[in-house]
C-alpha cells in the first residue's frame, strides 16, 4: 500500500510539472518556429481582426502532405486562429454574428472549406492524437463556406492572412504556392 501511494505521489507531481512548467516552456518554443501574428482591419464599416501562428514553409511539400487534402486544419500552428467582428457581417454569402470565433480550413487541391466556429479551445490540437486531429467541436460551427483555390506565381515562405481592399473586402490565407480569398461584405 505504502508502494502504490509514492507512485500515486510521483505521477501527481510529474503532471505538476508538466501542466505548470514543461507545457508553457514547450509552448513558447513552439512560437519561435510559428510567431503569433496579428491583423487587423477597420474602416467605417468593418472592425476585424485575426490572431494566427504563421508557420514556415522551410522546404517542405505544404498542401497534400503536411496539411493532407480533406482533413480538418487548425490553419496555422500551436492555437486555433481567432476571427473577431464587432459587427454583423457576411463572409461570402453567409451572415456570422459580431463575436470572436476559431477559425478552421479543410484545404482541398481546388478549394478550401472555411469555418468560423463559437468554440476556442486552448489548443489546435489533441495531445492523445499526437497532433493529427484537431481540437474542433463540429457541433459549434457558426458557418462553413466553400472558396476556389488561386495559385501563386510566387512561393510564400510564411503562412500569411490579412486583408485586401480593392474597393471590395476579401480576408485572404496564402502558404506556399497556394491563395484562398474570401469575401467580407456588410
Amino acid at each position: 500500500m505504502k508502494l502504490l501511494k509514492w507512485i500515486l505521489i510521483i505521477v501527481g507531481v510529474i503532471a505538476v510539472l508538466f501542466f505548470f512548467v514543461l507545457e508553457p516552456y514547450m509552448r513558447e518554443q513552439t512560437k519561435k518556429h510559428s510567431p503569433l501574428k496579428e491583423v487587423v482591419y477597420e474602416s467605417d464599416d468593418f472592425h476585424l481582426k485575426v490572431n494566427y501562428s504563421s508557420p514556415l514553409k522551410k522546404g517542405r511539400q505544404i498542401f497534400g502532405e503536411l496539411v493532407p487534402f480533406g482533413a480538418i486544419w487548425r490553419t496555422g500552428a500551436n492555437e486555433p486562429t481567432t476571427f473577431f467582428t464587432e459587427t454583423g457581417i457576411r463572409m461570402a454569402d453567409k451572415s456570422l454574428p459580431p463575436g470572436t470565433y476559431s477559425l478552421w480550413t479543410r484545404p482541398n487541391k481546388e478549394s478550401w472549406d472555411i469555418i468560423f466556429n463559437k468554440d476556442i479551445p486552448d489548443w489546435g490540437v489533441t495531445v492523445m492524437s499526437g497532433g493529427k486531429e484537431t481540437a474542433r467541436k463540429p457541433e459549434e460551427d457558426v458557418i462553413e463556406i466553400t472558396v476556389p483555390v488561386e495559385r501563386l506565381e510566387k512561393t510564400m515562405e510564411n503562412f500569411t492572412i490579412d486583408f485586401e481592399d480593392n474597393g471590395e473586402l476579401f480576408m485572404f490565407m496564402a502558404w506556399d504556392n497556394t491563395k484562398v480569398k474570401i469575401p467580407v461584405n456588410n
